[in-house]
């Protein structure tokens, strides 16, 4: 049978077992932070380096409209919607905002250019919009403002 809801995976090193719980959170609280903080630099540069009016214009250039009104959500998105991923607040909303943000920039953008890397593809934004997916999932974690305050929303 498949995996059971629960269930952990047998231990490399079985005398280290007891500690597979701990670890397990430990690695997702590794994930979220460096979803968070990755985004929150983007978001960053968009809002202090490029400011909404180039931002809007660089969208438009992607016949992304209205623009202006977009250009401060993705930067919105980006940067609060980051932090609240990093502190583990409102986490599940803050990933629904940025999965459709990274749905519009898979679309929109990176589809018609391929898949790889190297030609700006989907491969990247596409890799993201999943780590977002696994957030969305599983909420902020135990490591989380969310589950401190007893609401997962």
């Amino acid at each position: 049978m498949f995996g059971r809801a629960g269930s952990e995976p047998k231990p490399i090193i079985p005398a280290l077992g007891r500690y597979y719980g701990f670890t397990s959170d430990f690695a997702y609280l590794i994930v979220r932070l460096t979803v968070g903080l990755m985004l929150l630099t983007h978001g960053w540069t968009k809002a202090t380096v490029m400011g909404g009016a180039n931002l809007a214009s660089y969208l438009a250039k992607l016949g992304i409209e209205p623009s202006v009104p977009f250009a401060y959500v993705v930067m919105f998105n980006e940067t609060i919607g980051a932090m609240l991923i990093v502190f583990g607040l409102f986490t599940r909303p803050a990933a629904v905002l940025l999965i459709i943000e990274f749905i519009v920039l898979i679309l929109v953008v990176h589809a018609p250019r391929g898949y790889g890397m190297a030609v700006n593809g989907i491969e990247f934004p596409l890799m993201w919009m999943l780590m977002l997916i696994v957030i969305l999932l599983r909420g902020g974690g135990p490591y989380s403002v969310d589950r401190k305050i007893g609401k997962e929303f």
